[in-house]
């Protein structure tokens, strides 16, 4: 066991181990980064704090990582986001780890701080963030530490939204790179990860059929896209509900019904959040869902679905499945909250395939080797990652699968860069 660590069962471990072992044996990219470019001495000598959710993906780059010399310290966002048995087992390869289910919700940030004094604690740190948490904190809490840390990377599309605020309001005060606006990352992680593992998620906690169905996907956006291309798939009758009308155009040219929220409410069986935002199914909404509707947020807002307001006008709940809370009305109906609400490929199911993870996680560990070595260079604002460290991720990925692409011609080139002809 790692020193410091703070798991829910040690015990727990072996089960573990084989999550962990399967993802590194599907994640050629990761490790195609790790014996390229991992292994250079960039870490030897420096923290590397992480929050993200504990389930074996993640796992394996916390231990690539922590195998490249970084000294590794990892907390989820929340209890809701810890897979007891793989913390269990990262906390008996070298990462220490601050997490287990049975913590209570409002101690998510006390682990995000010791995560923080754990990777600063006298040495330089690069952190990778979930939805700014991290970050936040170090601005916070933690500023005391704010001179060690390097930079940062962001996994999700509103943690990059709060990073570009922080960068207007001039209060950013180390480099942080949209890891989640990667072309790698978004286009497959985003789109066809959350679409899968959402609609994944779904099935396996209700074991209710999709095909048939009306399935509302509030957003979209990447995830939004995916979710109803996932949905329309298995054959469910798909509505799209937007508030930015050429997204909303997008939908409909894709094939989907879009409506307003409010319309889409009466007629909806399944109801998917994909926003960033908080309140996109509210108690207006729950007024006029039909009998046995099923809420689901795909989102990284905890809020997209008012859960308080669901409870308020409850008068009755309990749990019916695993996963899955029913809530009764006052005039009998029954609306069924699955994952709490949370993201809920991670709440109640495994997260994105393996395949579209290696493709994310080799993005971070890019990110995490970049900062470490050319953070004097960026300035305290938000960054992209540079074209070429994209290109080489999709290029990796392509020869593992025993495909290609062509190449430009100098003349090409050329052409291409010139106007006059």
């Amino acid at each position: 066991m790692q020193s410091g660590s703070i798991v829910k069962d040690p015990a727990l471990a072996p089960e573990g181990h084989r999550k962990i072992d399967w993802a590194a044996r599907h994640s050629p990219v990761l490790n195609a980064v790790r014996e390229k470019y991992l292994k250079d001495g960039s870490f030897e000598g420096l923290g590397v704090g992480v929050a993200l959710p504990i389930e074996a993906k993640t796992a394996y780059l916390t231990v690539v990582l922590a195998e490249a010399g970084a000294d590794v310290a990892v907390a989820a966002p929340g209890p809701y986001f810890v897979q007891d048995d793989v913390a269990a087992a990262l906390a008996e390869r070298g990462v220490t780890v601050y997490a287990s289910s049975q913590n209570p919700p409002e101690e998510a940030d006390r682990e995000l701080e010791r995560v923080l004094d754990r990777a600063l604690d006298g040495k330089p740190a690069v952190l990778i963030d979930d939805r700014a948490g991290l970050v936040r904190l170090a601005h916070t809490t933690r500023r005391n530490l704010l001179e060690g840390v390097r930079g940062a990377s962001e996994e999700t599309t509103s943690g990059v939204a709060k990073f570009r605020a922080m960068e207007l309001e001039g209060v950013l005060e180390f480099p942080v790179i949209a890891a989640n606006d990667a072309r790698c990352k978004y286009l497959f992680d985003n789109r066809y990860g959350t679409g899968q593992s959402t609609l994944t998620a779904i099935m396996q906690n209700t074991n209710l059929m999709v095909g048939g169905k009306r399935v509302i996907v509030l957003g979209y956006g990447w995830c939004g896209k995916g979710i109803a291309r996932y949905a329309a798939g298995l054959g469910a009758r798909v509505t799209v509900c937007e508030v930015d009308p050429v997204r909303g155009l997008e939908a409909y040219a894709d094939g989907f019904d879009v409506l307003p929220a409010s319309v889409a409410a009466e007629i909806g069986e399944v109801f998917i959040t994909a926003t960033g935002s908080r309140d996109v199914l509210g108690v207006t909404h729950f007024e006029r869902m039909r009998d046995g509707a099923i809420l689901a947020n795909a989102g990284a807002v905890d809020e997209e679905i008012d859960t308080v307001g669901l409870a308020e006008a409850a008068s009755e709940t309990r749990e019916v499945r695993r996963n899955v809370e029913e809530f009764v009305l006052s005039d009998g109906r029954m609306l069924h909250l699955l994952g709490h609400g949370m993201v809920v490929n991670l709440t109640a199911g495994d997260g994105h395939p393996v395949e579209i993870m290696d493709l994310t996680f080799a993005i971070q560990a890019l990110c995490a080797h970049h900062l470490a070595n050319d953070y004097k260079s960026m300035a305290p604002a938000v960054h992209l990652l540079p074209k070429e460290i994209d290109d080489e991720v999709a290029l990796i990925k392509l020869n593992a699968v025993g495909m290609g692409v062509d190449a430009l011609t100098p003349e090409q080139e050329e052409f291409l860069r010139g106007w006059r002809d």
